[in-house]
Protein backbone atom coordinates (compact mmCIF):
# COMPACT_ATOMS: atom_id res chain seq x y z
CA UNK A 1 0.00 0.00 0.00
CA UNK A 2 2.91 2.36 0.70
CA UNK A 3 4.32 1.89 -2.79
CA UNK A 4 0.86 1.95 -4.37
CA UNK A 5 0.10 5.26 -2.67
CA UNK A 6 2.82 6.98 -4.69
CA UNK A 7 0.90 6.38 -7.93
CA UNK A 8 -1.41 9.39 -7.78
CA UNK A 9 1.36 11.72 -6.58
CA UNK A 10 3.89 10.76 -9.26
CA UNK A 11 1.16 10.77 -11.92
CA UNK A 12 0.17 14.30 -10.85
CA UNK A 13 3.76 15.47 -11.40
CA UNK A 14 4.01 13.62 -14.74
CA UNK A 15 0.76 15.11 -16.05
CA UNK A 16 2.54 18.46 -16.28
CA UNK A 17 4.54 17.01 -19.19
CA UNK A 18 2.46 14.25 -20.83
CA UNK A 19 -1.13 13.03 -21.37
CA UNK A 20 -2.41 10.52 -18.83
CA UNK A 21 -2.70 7.64 -21.31
CA UNK A 22 0.90 8.15 -22.41
CA UNK A 23 1.96 8.05 -18.76
CA UNK A 24 0.13 4.75 -18.24
CA UNK A 25 1.68 3.29 -21.41
CA UNK A 26 5.19 4.20 -20.30
CA UNK A 27 4.52 2.86 -16.81
CA UNK A 28 3.62 -0.60 -18.14
CA UNK A 29 6.16 -0.61 -20.98
CA UNK A 30 9.12 0.25 -18.72
CA UNK A 31 8.01 -2.29 -16.12
CA UNK A 32 7.88 -4.95 -18.85
CA UNK A 33 11.35 -4.01 -20.12
CA UNK A 34 12.80 -4.31 -16.61
CA UNK A 35 11.25 -7.76 -16.22
CA UNK A 36 12.31 -9.01 -19.67
CA UNK A 37 15.95 -10.00 -18.90
CA UNK A 38 14.89 -11.72 -15.65
CA UNK A 39 12.29 -13.76 -17.50
CA UNK A 40 14.66 -14.67 -20.33
CA UNK A 41 17.46 -15.71 -17.99
CA UNK A 42 15.52 -17.52 -15.27
CA UNK A 43 12.06 -18.41 -16.57
CA UNK A 44 12.52 -19.28 -20.24
CA UNK A 45 11.73 -22.95 -19.55
CA UNK A 46 8.66 -22.00 -17.50
CA UNK A 47 7.28 -19.86 -20.32
CA UNK A 48 7.97 -22.61 -22.83
CA UNK A 49 6.04 -25.15 -20.76
CA UNK A 50 2.93 -23.01 -20.36
CA UNK A 51 -0.16 -24.41 -21.99
CA UNK A 52 -2.30 -22.33 -24.31
CA UNK A 53 -5.01 -21.73 -21.70
CA UNK A 54 -2.56 -20.26 -19.16
CA UNK A 55 -1.00 -18.06 -21.81
CA UNK A 56 -4.34 -16.71 -23.01
CA UNK A 57 -5.57 -16.05 -19.47
CA UNK A 58 -2.35 -14.19 -18.58
CA UNK A 59 -2.67 -12.05 -21.71
CA UNK A 60 -6.35 -11.45 -20.93
CA UNK A 61 -5.37 -10.29 -17.45
CA UNK A 62 -3.08 -7.73 -19.05
CA UNK A 63 -5.94 -6.68 -21.30
CA UNK A 64 -8.13 -6.08 -18.25
CA UNK A 65 -5.33 -4.05 -16.63
CA UNK A 66 -4.92 -1.87 -19.73
CA UNK A 67 -8.70 -1.40 -19.97
CA UNK A 68 -8.80 -0.39 -16.30
CA UNK A 69 -6.15 2.28 -16.82
CA UNK A 70 -7.50 3.48 -20.15
CA UNK A 71 -11.17 3.80 -19.20
CA UNK A 72 -10.61 5.30 -15.76
CA UNK A 73 -8.03 7.86 -16.92
CA UNK A 74 -10.24 8.86 -19.86
CA UNK A 75 -13.27 9.19 -17.58
CA UNK A 76 -11.59 12.14 -15.85
CA UNK A 77 -11.93 14.13 -19.08
CA UNK A 78 -15.73 13.86 -18.97
CA UNK A 79 -16.89 13.60 -15.38
CA UNK A 80 -15.93 14.98 -12.00
CA UNK A 81 -13.08 13.51 -9.99
CA UNK A 82 -15.60 12.68 -7.25
CA UNK A 83 -17.89 10.68 -9.54
CA UNK A 84 -14.95 8.92 -11.18
CA UNK A 85 -13.38 7.85 -7.89
CA UNK A 86 -16.64 6.71 -6.33
CA UNK A 87 -17.38 4.50 -9.33
CA UNK A 88 -13.90 3.09 -9.98
CA UNK A 89 -13.53 2.18 -6.30
CA UNK A 90 -16.51 -0.16 -6.58
CA UNK A 91 -14.10 -2.70 -8.08
CA UNK A 92 -13.92 -4.80 -4.84
CA UNK A 93 -17.71 -5.10 -4.93
CA UNK A 94 -17.52 -6.72 -8.39
CA UNK A 95 -14.73 -9.01 -7.15
CA UNK A 96 -16.90 -10.08 -4.21
CA UNK A 97 -19.88 -10.73 -6.48
CA UNK A 98 -17.89 -12.67 -9.10
CA UNK A 99 -15.45 -14.63 -6.90
CA UNK A 100 -17.95 -17.32 -5.81
CA UNK A 101 -18.96 -17.88 -9.44
CA UNK A 102 -15.57 -17.71 -11.15
CA UNK A 103 -13.18 -18.91 -8.44
CA UNK A 104 -15.42 -20.97 -6.14
CA UNK A 105 -14.37 -18.74 -3.24
CA UNK A 106 -17.22 -17.85 -0.86
CA UNK A 107 -16.86 -14.45 0.77
CA UNK A 108 -16.13 -14.92 4.48
CA UNK A 109 -18.00 -12.77 7.03
CA UNK A 110 -14.88 -10.74 8.00
CA UNK A 111 -14.21 -9.84 4.35
CA UNK A 112 -17.90 -9.10 3.80
CA UNK A 113 -18.06 -6.71 6.75
CA UNK A 114 -14.70 -5.15 5.92
CA UNK A 115 -15.77 -4.65 2.31
CA UNK A 116 -18.95 -2.84 3.37
CA UNK A 117 -17.10 -0.49 5.74
CA UNK A 118 -14.21 0.16 3.30
CA UNK A 119 -16.56 0.88 0.38
CA UNK A 120 -18.49 3.32 2.55
CA UNK A 121 -15.23 5.07 3.33
CA UNK A 122 -14.32 5.12 -0.37
CA UNK A 123 -17.62 6.80 -1.27
CA UNK A 124 -17.01 9.44 1.41
CA UNK A 125 -13.46 10.06 0.16
CA UNK A 126 -14.68 10.27 -3.43
CA UNK A 127 -17.39 12.79 -2.56
CA UNK A 128 -15.14 14.87 -0.31
CA UNK A 129 -14.21 17.18 -3.21
CA UNK A 130 -17.83 17.78 -4.16
CA UNK A 131 -19.45 18.02 -0.72
CA UNK A 132 -18.76 20.55 2.01
CA UNK A 133 -19.83 21.66 5.45
CA UNK A 134 -21.02 25.24 5.05
CA UNK A 135 -23.64 26.21 7.58
CA UNK A 136 -24.68 22.59 7.43
CA UNK A 137 -23.73 19.61 5.31
CA UNK A 138 -24.39 20.02 1.58
CA UNK A 139 -23.70 17.95 -1.52
CA UNK A 140 -24.59 18.53 -5.17
CA UNK A 141 -27.59 16.61 -6.39
CA UNK A 142 -27.12 13.30 -8.15
CA UNK A 143 -28.46 14.96 -11.27
CA UNK A 144 -25.61 17.45 -11.12
CA UNK A 145 -22.97 14.77 -10.64
CA UNK A 146 -24.33 12.43 -13.32
CA UNK A 147 -25.63 14.63 -16.11
CA UNK A 148 -24.83 15.48 -19.74
CA UNK A 149 -21.44 14.36 -21.02
CA UNK A 150 -20.58 13.37 -17.45
CA UNK A 151 -22.75 10.28 -17.89
CA UNK A 152 -20.29 8.96 -20.47
CA UNK A 153 -17.41 9.56 -18.08
CA UNK A 154 -19.32 7.78 -15.32
CA UNK A 155 -19.79 4.74 -17.56
CA UNK A 156 -16.07 4.76 -18.35
CA UNK A 157 -15.20 4.84 -14.64
CA UNK A 158 -17.61 1.98 -13.98
CA UNK A 159 -16.01 0.04 -16.84
CA UNK A 160 -12.65 0.69 -15.17
CA UNK A 161 -13.99 -0.87 -11.97
CA UNK A 162 -15.21 -3.99 -13.77
CA UNK A 163 -11.91 -4.30 -15.66
CA UNK A 164 -9.97 -3.95 -12.40
CA UNK A 165 -12.06 -6.75 -10.92
CA UNK A 166 -11.30 -8.95 -13.94
CA UNK A 167 -7.58 -8.29 -13.48
CA UNK A 168 -7.72 -9.36 -9.81
CA UNK A 169 -9.87 -12.45 -10.46
CA UNK A 170 -7.70 -13.74 -13.31
CA UNK A 171 -4.60 -13.06 -11.25
CA UNK A 172 -5.98 -15.13 -8.38
CA UNK A 173 -6.89 -17.97 -10.75
CA UNK A 174 -3.47 -18.09 -12.40
CA UNK A 175 -1.35 -17.45 -9.33
CA UNK A 176 -2.62 -20.63 -7.67
CA UNK A 177 -0.25 -22.59 -9.92
CA UNK A 178 1.81 -20.06 -11.88
CA UNK A 179 5.02 -18.43 -10.68
CA UNK A 180 4.91 -14.68 -10.08
CA UNK A 181 7.51 -13.36 -12.53
CA UNK A 182 6.26 -15.19 -15.66
CA UNK A 183 2.69 -14.13 -14.85
CA UNK A 184 3.36 -10.42 -14.30
CA UNK A 185 5.74 -10.24 -17.27
CA UNK A 186 2.98 -11.49 -19.57
CA UNK A 187 0.23 -9.40 -17.95
CA UNK A 188 2.23 -6.17 -17.84
CA UNK A 189 3.55 -6.74 -21.35
CA UNK A 190 0.07 -7.31 -22.77
CA UNK A 191 -1.23 -4.21 -20.96
CA UNK A 192 1.65 -2.15 -22.35
CA UNK A 193 0.90 -3.24 -25.93
CA UNK A 194 -2.81 -2.37 -25.59
CA UNK A 195 -2.02 1.05 -24.12
CA UNK A 196 0.60 1.82 -26.78
CA UNK A 197 -1.96 0.98 -29.48
CA UNK A 198 -4.45 3.28 -27.73
CA UNK A 199 -1.93 6.14 -27.63
CA UNK A 200 -1.25 5.65 -31.33
CA UNK A 201 -4.94 5.57 -32.28
CA UNK A 202 -5.58 8.78 -30.36
CA UNK A 203 -2.65 10.48 -32.09
CA UNK A 204 -0.88 11.36 -28.84
CA UNK A 205 2.91 11.89 -29.10
CA UNK A 206 4.92 8.97 -27.75
CA UNK A 207 8.26 10.80 -27.62
CA UNK A 208 9.72 14.27 -27.26
CA UNK A 209 9.11 14.79 -23.55
CA UNK A 210 11.67 16.40 -21.20
CA UNK A 211 14.12 14.24 -19.25
CA UNK A 212 12.23 14.88 -16.00
CA UNK A 213 9.13 13.29 -17.51
CA UNK A 214 10.98 10.08 -18.36
CA UNK A 215 12.34 9.99 -14.81
CA UNK A 216 8.79 10.18 -13.48
CA UNK A 217 7.70 7.43 -15.90
CA UNK A 218 10.51 5.25 -14.51
CA UNK A 219 9.41 5.93 -10.93
CA UNK A 220 5.87 4.86 -11.80
CA UNK A 221 7.19 1.65 -13.33
CA UNK A 222 9.32 0.93 -10.28
CA UNK A 223 7.14 1.87 -7.30
CA UNK A 224 3.39 1.46 -7.97
CA UNK A 225 3.83 -1.09 -10.76
CA UNK A 226 6.80 -3.39 -10.07
CA UNK A 227 6.66 -3.12 -6.28
CA UNK A 228 2.98 -2.50 -5.49
CA UNK A 229 1.12 -4.38 -8.25
CA UNK A 230 3.63 -7.23 -8.15
CA UNK A 231 3.27 -7.55 -4.37
CA UNK A 232 -0.51 -7.73 -4.69
CA UNK A 233 -0.12 -10.34 -7.44
CA UNK A 234 2.27 -12.29 -5.19
CA UNK A 235 -0.33 -12.17 -2.39
CA UNK A 236 -3.01 -13.58 -4.71
CA UNK A 237 -1.36 -16.99 -4.37
CA UNK A 238 -2.12 -17.03 -0.65
CA UNK A 239 -5.10 -14.71 -0.10
CA UNK A 240 -8.57 -14.54 -1.61
CA UNK A 241 -9.26 -12.18 -4.48
CA UNK A 242 -11.91 -10.39 -2.41
CA UNK A 243 -9.51 -9.67 0.45
CA UNK A 244 -6.74 -8.41 -1.85
CA UNK A 245 -9.22 -6.11 -3.59
CA UNK A 246 -10.29 -4.67 -0.23
CA UNK A 247 -6.64 -4.03 0.66
CA UNK A 248 -6.28 -2.08 -2.60
CA UNK A 249 -8.67 0.51 -1.18
CA UNK A 250 -5.88 1.64 1.16
CA UNK A 251 -4.28 3.50 -1.75
CA UNK A 252 -6.27 6.75 -1.40
CA UNK A 253 -5.40 6.88 2.31
CA UNK A 254 -1.68 6.71 1.62
CA UNK A 255 -2.01 9.13 -1.30
CA UNK A 256 -3.76 11.65 0.93
CA UNK A 257 -0.93 11.46 3.47
CA UNK A 258 1.74 11.88 0.79
CA UNK A 259 -0.19 14.75 -0.83
CA UNK A 260 -0.19 16.56 2.50
CA UNK A 261 3.61 16.42 2.79
CA UNK A 262 4.61 16.65 -0.88
CA UNK A 263 1.89 18.80 -2.48
CA UNK A 264 0.73 20.82 0.50
CA UNK A 265 -2.85 19.55 0.05
CA UNK A 266 -4.80 19.61 3.31
CA UNK A 267 -7.42 16.86 3.46
CA UNK A 268 -10.99 17.85 4.21
CA UNK A 269 -12.75 16.48 7.26
CA UNK A 270 -14.85 14.17 5.09
CA UNK A 271 -11.70 12.72 3.56
CA UNK A 272 -10.25 11.98 7.00
CA UNK A 273 -13.47 10.24 8.08
CA UNK A 274 -13.57 8.22 4.87
CA UNK A 275 -9.91 7.28 5.17
CA UNK A 276 -10.44 6.08 8.73
CA UNK A 277 -13.37 3.90 7.61
CA UNK A 278 -11.23 2.41 4.82
CA UNK A 279 -8.52 1.45 7.33
CA UNK A 280 -11.12 -0.01 9.70
CA UNK A 281 -12.60 -1.98 6.81
CA UNK A 282 -9.20 -3.40 5.85
CA UNK A 283 -8.59 -4.34 9.49
CA UNK A 284 -11.97 -6.08 9.69
CA UNK A 285 -11.33 -7.97 6.45
CA UNK A 286 -7.95 -9.10 7.82
CA UNK A 287 -9.53 -10.91 10.75
CA UNK A 288 -9.72 -14.65 10.29
CA UNK A 289 -12.52 -16.77 11.58
CA UNK A 290 -11.61 -19.27 14.26
CA UNK A 291 -12.00 -22.16 11.83
CA UNK A 292 -9.55 -20.57 9.41
CA UNK A 293 -6.68 -20.12 11.85
CA UNK A 294 -3.86 -22.53 11.48
CA UNK A 295 -4.93 -23.74 8.05
CA UNK A 296 -1.99 -24.25 5.71
CA UNK A 297 -1.94 -22.22 2.55
CA UNK A 298 -0.45 -23.26 -0.77
CA UNK A 299 3.24 -24.22 -0.76
CA UNK A 300 5.67 -21.34 -1.29
CA UNK A 301 6.68 -20.85 -4.90
CA UNK A 302 10.18 -21.92 -5.80
CA UNK A 303 10.50 -20.38 -9.27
Amino acid sequence: MLAFSTSAIITRYAQVYAPSLVIAAYRLALASLILAPIVLLRYRTTLGSMDRRELLLALASGGFLATHFGTWITSLEYTTVASSLVLVWTSPLFVALLSPLTLGEPISPPVRYGLAVALTGSVIVGLSDACAWRAGFSCPSLGHLFQGRAAFGDLLALAGAVAGAGYIILGRRLRRTMALVPYISLAYGAAAVVLIVGVSLLGQPAFGYPAKAYGLFALLALLPQLIAHSTYNWALRYLSAAYVSVALLGEPVGSTILAYFLLGEHPAGMMLVGGLLILIGIALASRRRADQKGLAGPPPELG
